[in-house]
């Protein structure tokens, strides 16, 4: 059903799940910039209290699907799915948020969400170069918009910060790469697995090379933390991680996947508000073009609702 001939409570409940999913989501840049305040806090520390205090919501959710599919409401998982199921895990949800958070300790939250938001641009190179299929002129308008855009913001950003900027934004794009991998890799198995068991299932996976990392490191003693870290960390987990993971879910249900993605847009330009008004980050008139740039390129290169 298209989303002009959705029931009007329909539309708005999945219109306002799609924004509210966008924002909470783009905003855990400013906690994990709030968190890094506080000594002995680094990207390990950050995303293993993320994901310690996220599992058991995602737990509570695979469960569920388990039992589903051991009474056969839905298919069993196979080993290849199993062996997707952890590829997956640990690229989009594990090695892609390591990767962002190791960025935003030497850049802004702003670049960071901006960087982050190439995903699609990856997924169209990756699918054009690896899988041969040709890129219309829309789409190169798209990925020069969206890559334009991001200079823009990243020369802001080196002019207040300097050259570690460079090694931040680095890290933020290899995170993006990683995600859009994630992204494709994800297509084919969200056929036959479903949406809410993928990400309940690569949640955990993600968790289990998380915590292994973390107690590899700094072993029992590294939980030994400022009360502060453990109430921001709860905000990330649940509502930077759990809560938008859902609100997208449902606002797709409702609404379809195009729009949700084109409502996600406001993600970028929150976290510029939002960092300005609780981190004090500047606002500047490139940082602006440059959000203004990126976010046009998206919207070309998705795929417009027909209006009929």
């Amino acid at each position: 059903m298209s989303s002009l001939n959705l029931p009007r409570a329909t539309f708005w409940a999945g219109f306002a799940f799609a924004l509210l999913g966008a924002v909470f989501f783009s905003a855990k840049g400013i906690v994990v910039k709030l968190t890094y305040r506080y000594p002995g806090v680094d990207a390990i520390t950050i995303i293993s209290l993320r994901m310690l205090l996220a599992a058991p919501f995602f737990m509570v959710v695979a469960w569920f699907q388990a039992r589903k599919a051991k009474r056969g409401l839905i298919p069993r998982l196979t080993r290849k799915d199993s062996l997707q199921l952890v590829f997956l895990g640990f690229i989009g949800y594990y090695l892609s948020s390591f990767l962002a958070f190791l960025g935003l300790q030497t850049i802004s939250a702003g670049l960071e969400r901006v960087v982050l938001f190439l995903s699609p641009t990856f997924v169209l190179l990756i699918t054009a170069f690896y899988f041969k299929r040709p890129i219309a002129p829309r789409q190169w308008l798209a990925l020069a918009l969206s890559y334009g855009g991001v200079v823009c913001v990243f020369l802001n950003d080196l002019s207040f910060s300097g050259d570690a900027v460079v090694l931040g934004a680095g890290l933020v794009l290899a995170s993006a790469l990683c995600y859009s991998v994630y992204l494709i890799g994800s297509g084919e198995i969200m056929a036959r697995v479903g949406a809410t068991r993928l990400v309940a299932y690569a949640m955990l996976v993600s968790t289990v090379f998380t915590l292994v990392q973390f107690f590899w490191v700094y072993s029992w003693q590294g939980l030994a933390l400022p009360w502060p870290v453990y109430q921001l960390s709860f905000i990330h987990a649940t509502l930077n991680t759990v809560v938008p993971t859902f609100m997208i879910m449902w606002a797709v249900a409702r609404i379809g996947a195009p729009l949700t993605a084109q409502l996600g847009l406001i993600g970028p330009v929150s976290v510029l508000f939002l960092a300005a008004w609780i981190l004090g980050e500047a606002i500047t008139p490139l940082q602006l073009v440059g959000t203004a740039f990126v976010l046009t390129g998206v919207l070309v290169l998705g795929k417009r609702p027909k209006v009929r």
